[in-house]
């Protein structure tokens, strides 16, 4: 399959994900601007998670950009991810609409680890079918790291959820600092072969 198809595929799905994430906010039915107050939560857990789709949207696309082809194991790897992401505007809705109570921040908690945990598993079987580069490889190492330091985090992030929410939201915004700005190196690694051929 050409890797053309499965990235309007997931560009297509995480499009919708941001479309259906706005709809939860309801319009107020007042025109003071006390009627938006209520909605501060709700405005809060949407901002966090376009931030987040955001993020997989961009390292998606890079991560992509190293292949040539797809297997049916990129495939379903993708799928699994787009899965768990899917399920990101409930649980941001949730959050939202309960003021961070401690059950939604764990769900969006788990919701976020299997979303971490699904892009290693996606990477792992990019990183199967990538091109021969050293630079390539490097890149994904670090990713790899990064995958690996999100995973710890959001795992940590979920039992806080009923100590200090405030903790938790702290930490799910850390790591979307850290993930914000995608990895250049894949396609500085990328070009730098393209310029020696």
């Amino acid at each position: 399959m050409n890797k053309t198809r499965l990235e309007a595929f997931s560009d297509g799905v995480l499009a919708i994900i941001i479309t259906v994430m706005v709809l939860e906010i309801k319009i107020p039915h007042g025109a003071d601007w006390a009627e938006l107050k209520p909605l501060i939560p709700t405005f809060l857990s949407y901002l966090l998670s376009f931030v987040y789709i955001a993020i997989y949207w961009g390292n998606h696309h890079h991560m992509l950009h190293s292949l040539k082809s797809v297997s049916s194991g990129i495939i379903w790897a993708n799928m699994n991810l787009l899965f768990w992401l899917s399920l990101i505007p409930f649980s941001t809705g949730w959050m939202g609409e309960n003021n961070f109570a401690p059950n939604t921040i764990l769900v969006y908690g788990v919701l976020l680890l299997a979303s971490g945990v699904s892009f290693v598993v996606l990477q792992k079987q990019i990183e199967k079918h990538v091109q021969d580069i050293d630079a390539l490889k490097m890149a994904f190492a670090n990713m790899k790291k990064k995958g690996i330091i999100s995973t710890m985090v959001y795992a940590s992030a979920i039992p806080f959820a009923y100590v200090s929410p405030i903790i938790s939201g702290i930490l799910f915004l850390a790591m979307a600092i850290i993930w914000l700005i995608p990895d250049k190196n894949i396609e500085k690694a990328l070009t730098e072969k393209n310029d020696e051929q």
